[in-house]
């Protein structure tokens, strides 16, 4: 392992978050912190996962994108932000494409995704 692979392996390994497996085509529940004023609440935000960026990497990223009043709207995620409380998966999508970009331009029964029914996590990773 070269040495820039090694020290983000040891960030990841100091920030101790729990990261899931999943990747675009799932719907995720994203546990988002929000500061209002002095307060502090988790929101979640649920939606489908159109991209990941830079994979499982100290500065991964991934696009949450949900209808909102008829409205779409897309919201990108650092994977290890310390504002992020939990990633949970609702329901596992099968698609053929890493980013799904042309579900912005689809809807209706065209914007479907069909669930994976046999999912099997991957062997370095538990779900």
């Amino acid at each position: 392992m070269d040495l820039i692979a090694q020290l983000e392996a040891e960030q990841i390994a100091a920030l101790g978050k729990d990261i899931p497996d999943f990747k675009a085509g799932d719907t995720i529940r994203v546990g988002y912190k929000v500061t209002e004023g002095s307060r502090t609440r988790v929101q979640n935000y649920e939606g489908v996962c159109i991209a990941r960026k830079n994979g499982d990497g100290i500065a991964g990223s991934f696009t949450v994108r949900k209808i909102s009043f008829g409205e779409g709207v897309e919201r990108v995620f650092p994977l290890y932000s310390t504002n992020i409380e939990s990633i949970t998966v609702v329901r596992r999508g099968r698609v053929r494409r890493a980013k799904l970009y042309y579900l912005r331009t689809r809807r209706g029964k065209s914007a479907r995704i069909a669930e994976v029914t046999n999912y099997k996590p991957k062997a370095g990773a538990e779900a």
